[in-house]
């Protein structure tokens, strides 16, 4: 973590060379705008596939970073309401805790307090 003086510093994620040490490269959070009671915090955990690090934020946003420079390369706002199978009502979008899951092509992550599981497609289906 940064200790920064600027709120949407806080965190940022940073890649090592393993058999170095040094770091290859730092990605700073987005910032959050005028979301209320918001911060752009990387708190829960990574997840890694062959070129893309997923990373959740407690803002609710769901970036994919190069693992080559870490840049972004993708990006949804997972804060909203949802429709959801049962037709219960769902929203919020904070994504801090466990990591993303994937699977044969398909990103799953629980978003909000727990009360969404969300899905993604390489294809967008």
């Amino acid at each position: 973590m940064s200790a920064s003086k600027n709120p949407n510093a806080w965190t940022f994620a940073v890649t090592l060379d393993l058999a170095t040490g040094e770091r290859r490269w730092t990605a700073l959070p987005a910032p959050c705008g005028d979301r209320p009671n918001s911060s752009p915090a990387l708190s829960a955990a990574a997840s890694v596939i062959a070129r893309a690090v997923f990373s959740g934020s407690e803002d609710g946003h769901l970036r994919a970073l190069s693992t080559t420079d870490g840049k972004v390369i993708w990006e949804v706002d997972t804060e909203r309401d949802y429709e959801t199978v049962n037709g219960a009502k769902a929203n919020e979008g904070s994504l801090n805790g466990p990591g993303l899951v994937i699977s044969h092509g398909i990103l799953y992550v629980n978003s909000g307090a727990g009360n969404v599981l969300l899905a993604f497609s390489v294809d967008g289906k």
